[in-house]
């Protein structure tokens, strides 16, 4: 199994530490076909992409596929903002990219009391199986609303931040072409989420999260993961043998 893709990408857009050219410098050396530039949302606290920028980066990517012998995709990684399914992207940012991601995390701004609980309970959940319980609940109302709401190409590193129903979540992504991703720095997808999904006709996506431009095409410890779980390279949609 090859890994052809690396969809999950940053850059000092957001608080990567390189840029849009040295992503793909690195991605031509490691003989990649396509990579994605997926910085984070304009709607992270602390550093989200400012919403202006996003035309520079569309500007940046269209000059570089001329450049370079690769395809090279303008994504996001989206953040999930609210139990109601709501997302930091509007039809601006829709018309610019090629991809949308989308993960939870702890920095997107809450819109009310139930988004902060949200944020409370993910937080707390490793602390009590209570909290857990209920955080999980929650967790899989928000990415099941989201799927529903956008179309999204995929799920980023879900489970990480908190907990949720891998199998529901897979049930509704199969249904809506989402991929679930297997991320190199975070542990979920864990192996056993994987064959819990697996359950499920959900497609997977193995992501590197490159923060380093060195860290592009480097995915290894997702691979360790998927063919532990044994998951199947035609269910992998940056796969090939």
């Amino acid at each position: 199994m090859r890994i052809i893709a690396d969809y999950h990408t940053h850059t000092t857009f957001s608080h990567g530490k390189g840029s849009i050219e040295d992503n793909v410098k690195v991605a031509v050396e490691k003989g990649l076909k396509t990579i994605a530039i997926s910085d984070h949302g304009p709607g992270h606290a602390t550093y989200g992409i400012k919403k202006q920028s996003y035309k520079e980066m569309r500007r940046e990517v269209d000059r570089l596929n001329q450049v370079y012998d690769i395809e090279i995709l303008l994504g996001l990684e989206a953040n999930f903002m609210s139990v109601d399914g709501a997302i930091d992207i509007d039809d601006e940012i829709l018309k610019l990219a090629d991809i949308i991601l989308c993960g939870y995390h702890f920095g997107s701004k809450p819109k009310n009391y139930l988004d902060i609980k949200m944020h409370v309970f993910a937080f707390m959940s490793r602390f009590s199986k209570t909290i857990y319980e209920r955080s999980k609940v929650i967790n899989t109302k928000m990415i099941i609303n989201a799927m529903n709401r956008y179309d999204l190409t995929a799920i980023t590193h879900p489970g990480a931040k908190g907990p949720i129903d891998v199998t529901a979540v897979a049930k509704l992504a199969a249904e809506k072409n989402v991929a679930l991703e297997v991320n190199v720095k975070h542990g979920h997808l864990s192996v056993d989420e994987i064959k819990e999904a697996l359950k499920t006709q959900v497609k997977f996506v193995v992501g590197s999260d490159a923060h380093d431009p060195r860290s592009v095409g480097e995915f290894d410890a997702a691979l360790d993961r998927c063919i532990e779980a044994g998951i199947p390279v035609d269910r992998i949609m940056n796969a090939e043998v």
